[in-house]
């Protein structure tokens, strides 16, 4: 998904800020100029459609530069994309094979039924929780 931004240039002595406008509050800024600024960008979006996921909320389409651009409200600010993997918001479930140490295997099963969680489900939330 490719979601656009718009980046505040910074200088010497501010960071360069940057907004997404098609996710209210998603919001992000960087020292080291453009690059950083659309790198930050992208982790922020990542962090806002989880957030959003996790709260039931729905996670808007991407809008055209074109169109953001005839509201006026960023005037003078660079517009670019941040591109972001779509698995982000796939729900899909997908089967994996992964490779462990029994020992490791072990503990993850007690820690799981500690959780009153599956291995599955255990993995998933240690994935989101941390």
């Amino acid at each position: 998904m490719k979601y656009p931004i718009v980046i505040e240039p910074g200088s010497d002595t501010t960071a360069w800020g940057v907004v997404v406008p098609d996710l209210p509050g998603c919001f992000s800024a960087a020292d080291e100029g453009i690059d950083q600024a659309i790198e930050n960008a992208k982790e922020a979006i990542a962090l806002w459609i989880e957030e959003a996921i996790s709260s039931g909320e729905t996670i808007p389409k991407p809008s055209s530069i074109t169109d953001l651009q005839k509201t006026g409200e960023y005037e003078g600010w660079i517009w670019a994309i941040a591109e972001v993997d779509p698995a982000l918001i796939d729900d899909t479930t997908e089967r994996v094979n992964i490779t462990l140490p029994r020992r490791i295997l072990a503990l993850l099963d007690q820690r799981a039924k500690s959780a009153g969680e599956t291995r599955s489900g255990y993995i998933a939330q240690m994935t989101l929780t941390h």
